[in-house]
């Protein structure tokens, strides 16, 4: 596998690009989007939220279903159907055909994505995934940066729509070489049988279950209704937190779908610590700095979708840019997301990590304070490249301890969970700003000043999550680093 661990990394990594370069060539476009189909702030947001929500909420058992069925089956059929949603998306003639495309684009995207990086980290020897997780985030950075820089190249000239086939053609490539570079899927590793009641493994060899199956001896067993469960509460919750600004908190629609789905995740919660075969074995949470990682990834995955929702609507509908503008205007912030990338692996994660997310908090503060006639160097050019800098060594380095202390039979799930953890952050996240945003401006006059008194909020809501998540990652793996 030595000459091609280069090769085959490139094909995982450039998956990857495109997972990340979907929310970010979208994101440039929404004005378009807003006028083409003439959507209200709340049906706008659910373009990147269907995406961001049929990704997240599914990753759960995608992880699991790759370390049971095979990490390049799943890789091979999650790139597919993403590639196949994509062509979808570019013909839609309405909001609900592209709102279901969003969403089955997503879907793919969830089965690859954990598979993608289990397969990444077993390229290398133990210990020596440091140059896959900075390829990682590398590759995520530049997928910002070119999904930016397409949006705003194809927008203009071509439509909306274009975005959607070009993408569709670029996931071609990857999946030829998925069957030519990657390893074929082999007998997964032992999974090691929990102490019951515990969540700890028993140590003792003979009691491993092999991959896909349970405890009770069950070749194939995924916790379906688990599945179900988490993904319809995670749908239930966000959509509560969207619409909560436009039909009113004390709706019954809202209500119920709050309350369903609080319920779905407690049951699911509740699930995971006494079902037979768990999405999430809770060996996994308890190990290391599993948790404590996932915890502020989920709010750094809110911070970033929210931030690259609402920084081109400010170029755009503010500032007055066009798409092109605003794409060129974001390139030092995803350049520098491949920077802080790339240094990441050879930082201490934990010292790192918290002053990357105390950045980020600093950054969106700066960025809050941008007025109607700003200009790009006064006013964008330093917070976004402290921003970048930030996002970058952050992604990196949470993506790195939460996956470092699995065991390779737990490696695809590992790699699910800290997916879902970003994924569903930033649904929220964003579902929770643009809530906010809609509430601090309601009953002002329509205008430039009211967008930016609305995109501030959110980002000052942003700093707020930041400044917690690095709170968290200080006080929470001190023991564990």
């Amino acid at each position: 596998m030595g000459t091609r661990r280069g090769p085959a990394l490139a094909a995982l990594a450039t998956a990857q690009f495109l997972v990340v370069l979907s929310v970010s060539s979208v994101n440039v476009a929404l004005p378009e989007l807003r006028a083409g189909l003439g959507l209200d702030a709340t049906a706008l947001s659910w373009v990147v939220t269907a995406y961001v929500l049929g990704f997240g909420a599914p990753l759960l058992a995608a992880g699991r279903l790759a370390d049971l069925y095979g990490r390049r089956r799943l890789f091979a059929l999650g790139l597919a159907g993403f590639a196949v949603a994509s062509l979808a998306a570019g013909l839609a003639e309405g909001p609900t055909h592209l709102l279901a495309a969003r969403a089955a684009q997503g879907l793919g995207a969830a089965l690859l994505a954990p598979a993608a990086l289990a397969l990444a980290l077993g390229l290398f020897p133990p210990g020596g995934g440091g140059r896959a997780l900075g390829v990682w985030g590398a590759a995520s950075g530049a997928g910002g940066a070119a999904g930016v820089l397409l949006g705003g190249l194809l927008t203009g000239p071509f439509g909306w729509q274009s975005i959607f086939l070009v993408t569709a053609g670029l996931a071609v490539p990857p999946l030829v070489a998925a069957f030519r570079l990657l390893p074929a899927d082999r007998r997964a590793l032992a999974l090691p049988a929990d102490r019951p009641g515990t969540g700890q493994p028993t140590g003792d060899p003979r009691t491993a279950a092999r991959p896909g199956t349970d405890r009770a001896g069950d070749r194939r067993a995924l916790d379906w209704p688990g599945a179900v469960a988490v993904t319809a509460g995670l749908v239930a919750v966000t959509y509560a937190l969207s619409a909560g600004g436009t039909r009113g908190w004390g709706s019954p629609v809202v209500l119920g779908s709050a309350v369903v789905g609080l319920v779905a995740l407690a049951w699911f919660v509740r699930r995971q610590r006494s079902g037979p075969a768990p999405l999430v074995p809770p060996r996994l949470l308890a190990t290391g700095s599993t948790t404590p990682a996932n915890v502020a990834m989920t709010l750094l995955g809110a911070v970033w979708v929210g931030l690259f929702y609402f920084l081109p609507l400010y170029q755009q509908q503010v500032l007055g840019q066009t798409p092109l503008t605003a794409a060129l205007g974001q390139l030092p912030l995803a350049a520098m997301i491949v920077v802080g990338s790339t240094a990441a692996p050879r930082l201490p994660a934990r010292a790192a990590v918290t002053g990357a997310l105390a950045a980020i908090a600093l950054g969106l503060a700066w960025l809050s304070r941008a007025p109607v006639a700003g200009t790009f160097v006064a006013d964008l050019l330093g917070p976004t490249l402290l921003l970048g800098a930030g996002i970058g060594v952050a992604f990196t380095g949470l993506t790195g301890l939460a996956t470092r202390d699995a065991s390779p039979a737990d490696a695809a799930t590992a790699g699910g969970l800290v997916n879902t953890t970003r994924q569903v952050g930033g649904a929220l996240g964003l579902a929770l700003m643009t809530t906010i945003a809609q509430a601090s401006t309601s009953g002002l006059p329509e205008g430039p000043h009211t967008l930016a008194a609305g995109h501030a909020a959110a980002f000052l809501t942003g700093a707020v999550l930041a400044t917690v998540a690095s709170l968290t990652v200080a006080i929470t793996t001190r023991r564990t680093r």
